[in-house]
């Protein structure tokens, strides 16, 4: 996975990330405090057998974190309750680019711990 991170004076730190992992960049830019970075490195190392998996619900995507994979799904893919069919004459759907998005664990802890590096060097 490859990313650049970047302190923009207006916006403040932002990641850069392919396509494929643009929602990854966007929880960690919008979603995670900057104050919790650390401290869900250390939870995600000490993942034990007795909770196998931690879940933080943020504001517009929930994170996922197993042994295996971070899994980030935006709330949007929720949304079952409405009923689509209305559109059906606009020729609208829901796009599911960009709502769904993981990374292998290892490549999640890396990508955490260079960002803690990087906003509290800057």
């Amino acid at each position: 996975m490859e990313y650049q991170f970047i302190r923009d004076p207006i916006t403040g730190f932002r990641v850069k990330i392919s396509d494929e992992h643009m929602l990854v960049g966007r929880w960690l830019s919008e979603e995670l405090p900057y104050d919790e970075v650390m401290q869900l490195v250390a939870d995600a190392k000490a993942m034990h057998k007795d909770s196998p998996v931690i879940v933080k619900e943020g504001k517009e995507i929930r994170f996922t974190l197993s042994a295996d994979e971070a899994l980030f799904e935006a709330h949007a893919l929720f949304h079952q309750a409405d009923d689509l069919s209305h559109y059906a004459d606009d020729a609208l759907e829901l796009d599911e680019h960009g709502l769904l998005s993981g990374c292998g664990y290892e490549d999640f802890i890396a990508l955490l711990e260079a960002w803690n590096q990087f906003i509290h060097r800057a």
